[in-house]
């Protein structure tokens, strides 16, 4: 079971929600949106679509 595609992409979608989740606690602490970014290895331009949206 977890071999199949199903949960792979269940999985990879759970992971890239945590790391989204976590952009505006990030922000908050200061850190800048390319620091956000490498930390998360999210692409820059994610951050500050994430960081807007909180507002």
């Amino acid at each position: 079971m977890r071999e199949s595609v199903i949960y792979q992409d269940i999985l990879e979608e759970g992971a890239l929600t945590a790391k989204l989740n976590s952009i505006p606690r990030l922000s908050v602490l200061g850190l800048s949106v390319e620091q956000i970014a490498q930390a998360l290895d999210l692409e820059i331009e994610q951050v500050p679509e994430v960081i807007e949206g909180q507002n």
